[in-house]
């Protein structure tokens, strides 16, 4: 089988689907898939569309069916569907009646192996259920953990004779490699759906497909461990908010002058109103890039003032955040070196050493421990608990990605309402 490039229509309102379907086919996409979030959303109707619009492209329905196969299966069928998705983790039941409404409508089946431990076991058992396709699935969720198809792909190639598809997170510069380990059904969502010219996003990747070489890609990509501090420069406190559920905005904190994007792991320290001490310690201890957040229990006398902000600075610490107050603010300004605090004060304290370095704080109503990552820009300032740091970055880039194609819906001439099908999505009440 030649390799096909299927693109997933993962949204949620029929006309922005079927724009991007439109697009996505001028730009070279062999098959296009109805997304469980669409078909949830429009229901069969949005197979009927499909198939209407684009009589001679193959559509797939992405069910992933768990229960009832045979319904299921007629039901997308019979909308128009030409190929239909079915759970590896369904009951053995199932995908043999799904098999046998398919061939009976003209379809074929695709097994999702989503979740599923047993890959190969499971595989080789929906193969002679009536399988005529697979499919490595590594959900959007985790996706944003870091998990990638290419070791699992590998694996079951070796040990399936039916054509076998990809998905998840894949780009024009991940594809190949896929194509390489032996992916017949290159399956692309977010890469060409959320990008400002689909079609030319779709030319791309049907390019790195058939050449096999790769292409650098125009969306972000999702990041390791090892680059969060790059992942973070690309994002707004706004978009990192969004993306942990309105959560981690430091409240109260705001920067001293705007312009600054901060990001870096935490130092934290504890300290009482105009106790200086320990804010000035901590920055001998910090290591180059770190921010400092410093907790004084929102107290008005300033810990914090030009001659810290010059120590900080030339010690490479990447800004500071400051529950309480600082001073000098004419003399910080000209530093140009970020701060975010509670209040501006003139007066200061006097160094007594009291508090300590390192400890859980709390520093805006939000708990914040050292290696925490501490995000700032003119919005404000957000923390994110260091153990979810790289799933709540590529959520963040997510977020922005979609916010710049729902950009470009608007500049060809929607409104933010119609785009986004707001009156259909209000909730209904009485």
């Amino acid at each position: 089988m030649k390799p096909v490039l299927q693109v997933a229509l993962d949204l949620l309102n029929a006309d922005r689907a079927l724009t991007i379907a439109k697009d996505a086919v001028r730009g070279g996409a062999d098959w296009l898939e109805a997304g469980t979030p669409l078909i949830k959303s429009e229901g069969m109707d949005i197979i009927r569309q499909l198939r209407e619009q684009f009589p001679n492209t193959t559509i797939v329905a992405d069910m992933k069916t768990m229960d009832t196969g045979a319904l299921e299966t007629e039901m997308a069928a019979k909308a128009g569907a030409d190929i239909i998705s079915i759970l590896a983790a369904a009951d053995d039941a199932t995908i043999k009646d799904a098999s046998a409404s398919a061939r009976k409508y003209g379809a074929k089946l695709m097994i999702d192996l989503i979740g599923n431990p047993a890959m190969i076991e499971r595989a080789i058992q929906a193969e002679k259920l009536g399988a005529t396709y697979l499919c490595i699935h590594i959900g959007i969720d985790e996706q944003m953990q870091g998990k990638k198809p290419l070791s699992l792909l590998k694996n079951l190639v070796r040990n399936t004779s039916l054509p076998v598809g990809v998905a998840g997170g894949l780009n024009s510069e991940t594809v190949p490699e896929v194509v390489k380990a032996g992916a017949q059904i290159i399956i692309v969502g977010g890469a060409i759906t959320k990008a400002k010219n689909v079609t030319e996003a779709t030319r791309r990747i049907k390019k790195t497909i058939l050449e096999k070489k790769a292409a650098k890609t125009v969306l972000f990509k999702k990041y390791e461990k090892t680059e969060l501090n790059a992942a973070f420069m690309m994002v707004s406190t706004p978009n990192i908010s969004d993306a942990m559920h309105k959560q981690g905005a430091l409240q109260g904190i705001r920067p001293i002058q705007p312009g600054f994007h901060m990001v870096g792991q935490a130092l934290t320290v504890r300290t009482i109103d105009g106790d200086w001490a320990k804010p000035i310690e901590a920055i001998d201890k910090a290591v180059k890039g770190t921010v400092l957040v410093v907790d004084v229990n929102q107290g008005r006398t300033a810990v914090w003032g030009e001659l810290a902000t010059w120590s900080a600075k030339l010690h490479g610490l990447a800004g500071v955040v400051i529950d309480g107050a600082v001073r000098d603010y004419d003399d910080l300004v000209k530093i140009k070196f970020p701060i975010f605090s509670r209040y501006i004060v003139p007066n200061a304290g006097e160094p007594k050493g009291l508090g300590e370095i390192g400890a859980e704080i709390t520093c805006g109503n939000q708990t914040i421990r050292s290696d925490d990552w501490v995000i700032g820009d003119d919005s404000g300032v957000v923390v994110v608990p260091q153990e979810i740091a790289q799933e709540i970055a590529n959520r963040a880039l997510d977020v922005k990605e979609q916010e710049n194609r729902i950009r470009e819906e608007i500049k060809q001439g929607g409104s933010l309402g119609s785009v986004l099908k707001l009156k259909k999505w209000e909730k209904k009440i009485g």
